[in-house]
């Protein structure tokens, strides 16, 4: 008999050792889940909080080696080996979410093709090789070149807005999208385990920092229509239904001026557009991953408060042992809550913590946040 996740004998291992693994760490020993963490940095997050060993995810002897020893295997990244996590499942071990969905969310060009084909609403879109297909393209600008494979965190995107910017094309598989004049960014987390119960969580607002292409903070709720978080909701619901996914699943979507509600990405794991549901939220992303991947019951997502919530990124022209001003100046506002991710090094842009932010004001929201972005800095 296999023991159950809550007995001493249980291993739950984590594909990555992020910050992401780390808060998911945090939340399992609630429920006395043990955990091993694999990651190729012998200083990640999860390395002083969890059984840790060092290696490449994307290798496939390290892979299977370290799920053999482990009773569930998850992830918190997507650059993953999946044919040996495809192995593993053979073996008899559980992987969520399961190898063939990772794999199909790792390359954007095939998880692009996969809404077209299964009529989830997307911008329109044409598969490029190289840069030379992309130069081929100059009737389809302005839009937004992505490379197929390892994009992450604004990397791997360029704004390709007039010709002159075609320069800036990636010479590798990648893939046009129609730049969209969107009102809002959005983005909607979905969960749902073995039995096929699903819950989602009220879609929220996304405020991207303009060069780096990563979120700066986000409001929760999204302040849109009852329509239009209908349409998100349902989108939602229909991308996980349609990949089959175990586990949780972000969906990133664009509200057009129109009206229209677009997926832009996946990504299927805990996701930043969901750090805020640990303070604001009657159950958060992580313990809800837990639940969908252990087949347990699926938690309320009931707000229990408006909230923003903040990335605490590294403050360019920086790069060394990271100090935090601004503290005692954050810490002093009601409703406030820091999370640092335990990275000594600081470096522009780097993720190097979140804040989050309830107050069911929300022009007195909009004024902690900003306050919080403005004074509380990471520097070395």
């Amino acid at each position: 008999m296999k023991p159950q996740y809550y007995q001493n004998n249980f291993k739950l291992g984590i594909l990555g050792g992020g910050q992401l693994g780390r808060m998911l760490i945090q939340s399992g020993i609630d429920l006395n889940i043990s955990f091993s963490v694999l990651d190729p940095d012998a200083n990640a997050p999860c390395s002083q909080i969890a059984e840790f060993q060092t290696g490449k995810l994307t290798d496939y002897d390290t892979v299977i080696k370290f799920g053999e020893k482990c009773d569930l295997i998850t992830i918190e990244i997507e650059n993953v080996n999946t044919k040996a996590l495809a192995a593993l499942e053979k073996q008899g071990k559980k992987v969520f979410p399961q190898p063939a969905i990772i794999e199909l969310i790792q390359d954007k060009r095939i998880q692009k093709q996969f809404f077209k084909d299964h009529s989830i609403p997307t911008s329109e879109f044409v598969l490029t090789e190289n840069k030379e297909e992309v130069m081929n393209h100059r009737a389809f600008l302005p839009a937004v070149n992505k490379l197929g494979k390892e994009g992450y965190d604004g990397r791997g995107v360029q704004m390709l807005r007039n010709e002159k910017d075609l320069e800036k094309a990636f010479d590798a598989p990648g893939l046009l999208e129609k730049l969209i004049d969107f009102d809002k960014e959005i983005a909607v987390i979905v969960a749902k385990n073995e039995s096929g119960d699903v819950v989602s969580y009220p879609a929220v607002e996304m405020v991207f920092h303009p060069e780096k292409n990563l979120v700066e903070y986000l409001f929760s709720p999204a302040q849109i229509s009852e329509e239009i978080q209908k349409k998100a909701d349902v989108i939602a619901r229909n991308v996980i239904d349609r990949l089959g996914l175990v586990g949780i699943l972000a969906v990133e979507m664009f509200v057009t001026k129109e009206g229209d509600v677009l997926v832009n990405e996946v990504a299927p794991r805990p996701h930043n557009s969901g750090h805020q549901t640990i303070e604001a939220n009657e159950t958060s992303q992580y313990q809800q991953h837990l639940r969908a991947i252990l087949n347990q019951p699926l938690g309320s997502t009931r707000l229990r408060s408006a909230s923003a919530m903040v990335n605490l990124l590294g403050e360019d022209g920086f790069t060394g042992e990271a100090m935090y001003e601004g503290m005692q100046k954050a810490l002093a506002i009601e409703g406030v809550h820091v999370h640092l991710y335990g990275k000594k090094i600081t470096k522009p842009f780097r993720k190097m913590g979140h804040v989050t932010i309830v107050d069911n004001d929300m022009e007195s929201l909009r004024k902690k946040a900003n306050f919080v972005k403005d004074n509380l800095k990471v520097k070395a």
